[in-house]
């Protein structure tokens, strides 16, 4: 395997972005590509084997365009920028970062990080309902809000439902002081908090009030029609089939549903049956119908969280494993028989 070496420009504005502090990133490319890396007066030298300096060389001409183009590059930036060079996809990074669906009251734009998350917002453009299955920290919520929140501010709909089961995550919590809505406001406040980031805590309210925005417990959503509304059904996972049934049927004319769920984490009782899962099975012949599977790779909180979720997978995988072993070796054993 020949070693060859390969220098690229970068621009000294930009370096402390791209490098990380205290030049962590340029560390993490390094040990992952196993390349070596030499940086003297803006000129980076990659030196190594020709397939993985060419893939280092890609990977920073990518954080360099995401710098220039105003990004504050992040771990994760540079951990899905590397699993891209494996691929051979690393130039959709830059197609990915293009995609702006709006800015937040502080001006930072919410855009899809990831392939998955590109086709997870492409499908709710063109889709009238869409399922946005994965895992925690997959933007599945936040980027629908962020979809809802621009079609409100673009007049394409009406209003704005967001909706979600009223039900513990394994915990009794007993009875709660209050009215009904201080009863139920904690099991929706994920849902306020991307509205106050998105579009801020003062036009949310002045939007509640008219009952533009509406944010409410999935029982409240029975014998309603919803037209010219944009909904969201957040954590159907905790949803039954009846209850599932019954949201799917209330969409109205020119409204659009998107409904979220993470499938490995389901607080119903024991043994009860999800409404996603039903709906998984019931809906995917339907062609207005998306669905869109997100995965760890999508994942775009801390770096440790994708850790956390891919451990977990591998964990129930090896789990399902051991469980279906001994019922395959029992019917070898009866067919021998």
């Amino acid at each position: 395997m020949s070693i060859v070496e390969n220098i690229i420009d970068i621009p000294a504005e930009h370096e402390k972005n791209v490098f990380g502090q205290f030049d962590t990133y340029l560390k993490k490319i390094e040990k992952t590509l196993h390349v070596t890396m030499v940086n003297r007066d803006g000129a980076l030298k990659i030196i190594g084997p020709e397939l993985m300096v060419r893939r280092a060389k890609s990977v920073f001409s990518n954080l360099v365009e995401l710098s220039k183009r105003g990004n504050a590059i992040t771990e994760q930036n540079v951990d899905y920028a590397l699993s891209l060079a494996f691929t051979e996809k690393d130039d959709q990074i830059l197609e990915i970062d293009k995609d702006i669906i709006c800015r937040t009251v502080t001006g930072k734009p919410v855009k899809p990080k990831t392939l998955g998350q590109k086709q997870y917002v492409d499908a709710i453009r063109e889709k009238m309902i869409v399922f946005g299955i994965g895992p925690a920290g997959t933007g599945k919520t936040y980027l629908a809000m962020a979809m809802a929140i621009q079609a409100f501010k673009n007049n394409e709909v009406g209003r704005i439902i967001l909706t979600r089961p009223a039900i513990e995550a394994g915990e009794k919590l007993g009875f709660l002081p209050g009215d009904l809505q201080s009863k139920i406001d904690p099991y929706l406040r994920p849902l306020y908090d991307a509205l106050y980031q998105i579009m801020g805590a003062e036009s949310y309210l002045h939007n509640s009030e008219k009952g533009l925005i509406e944010v409410a417990p999935l029982a409240y959503m029975r014998g309603r029609t919803l037209d010219n509304a944009y909904i969201i059904l957040d954590e159907a996972q905790n949803t039954t089939p009846a209850q599932m049934k019954m949201f799917l049927t209330r969409i109205g004319f020119g409204s659009k549903v998107i409904v979220t769920g993470d499938q490995t984490q389901k607080d119903l009782p024991f043994g009860a049956v999800s409404g996603l899962d039903t709906a998984l099975t019931v809906l995917k012949r339907i062609d207005d119908i998306g669905f869109c599977y997100l995965t760890s790779s999508d994942v775009v909180r801390h770096p440790l969280v994708q850790k956390i979720v891919q451990a977990y997978d591998d964990y129930e995988g090896k789990s399902r494993e051991r469980k279906t072993r001994p019922q395959e070796n029992e019917r070898k054993f009866r067919k021998r028989r």
